[in-house]
């Protein structure tokens, strides 16, 4: 990847969107970025706070502002929040400014990995967590599909095995 391209990370939550982008910045030696971490960065309130004074549509339009902000930078690692391809415009921006890796993973292992996790607005309801997943992955699933370079399943491999097989990957585009 001598052009080093920009790498967008997609896919729902608990895909290990933020700890694989922090594996391959390293290994490309590229800036990363989180979108929820930069919008936490710039509200000053963790992504809970922003949902609940905000509501999703509010947290979705910070968000939709970050992405246009970051894609515009050449050579990052951009984890994205789950619902960020919800916009078209936000799918036809990632699309269009590097390439676009969909990190898959089932709902069992997004029970698993988001169990404990409080800072997951969508989950703080009283609906059943596994409705709540399902629900999103039908809605989100054809939109990470169609928009996707690279589609890598992330259950049975740990961070780095999965960097390393997005950078073999990357090497074949």
């Amino acid at each position: 990847m001598a052009d080093k391209k920009n790498i967008f990370l997609i896919g729902p939550m608990g895909a290990g969107k933020s700890t694989i982008g922090r594996q391959l910045s390293q290994k490309l030696n590229m800036e990363f970025f989180d979108s929820d971490q930069e919008i936490e960065k710039r509200t000053g309130a963790d992504i809970s706070w922003v949902f609940d004074v905000e509501g999703e549509k509010g947290f979705r339009l910070r968000e939709k502002k970050i992405i246009a902000e970051l894609t515009a930078k050449k050579g990052i690692v951009l984890a994205t929040g789950g619902g960020s391809v919800n916009f078209k415009e936000n799918r036809n921006i990632l699309s269009a400014r590097g390439i676009v890796i969909y990190l898959e993973t089932t709902i069992e292992k997004q029970l698993v990995r988001t169990k404990r996790d409080k800072s997951r607005p969508l989950l703080q309801v009283s609906s059943s967590n596994r409705v709540i997943l399902e629900n999103l992955a039908n809605e989100r699933n054809p939109l990470y599909e169609s928009i996707a370079d690279i589609k890598i399943q992330t259950d049975e491999q740990t961070a780095k095995s999965v960097a390393f097989n997005i950078i073999r990957l990357l090497k074949e585009i």
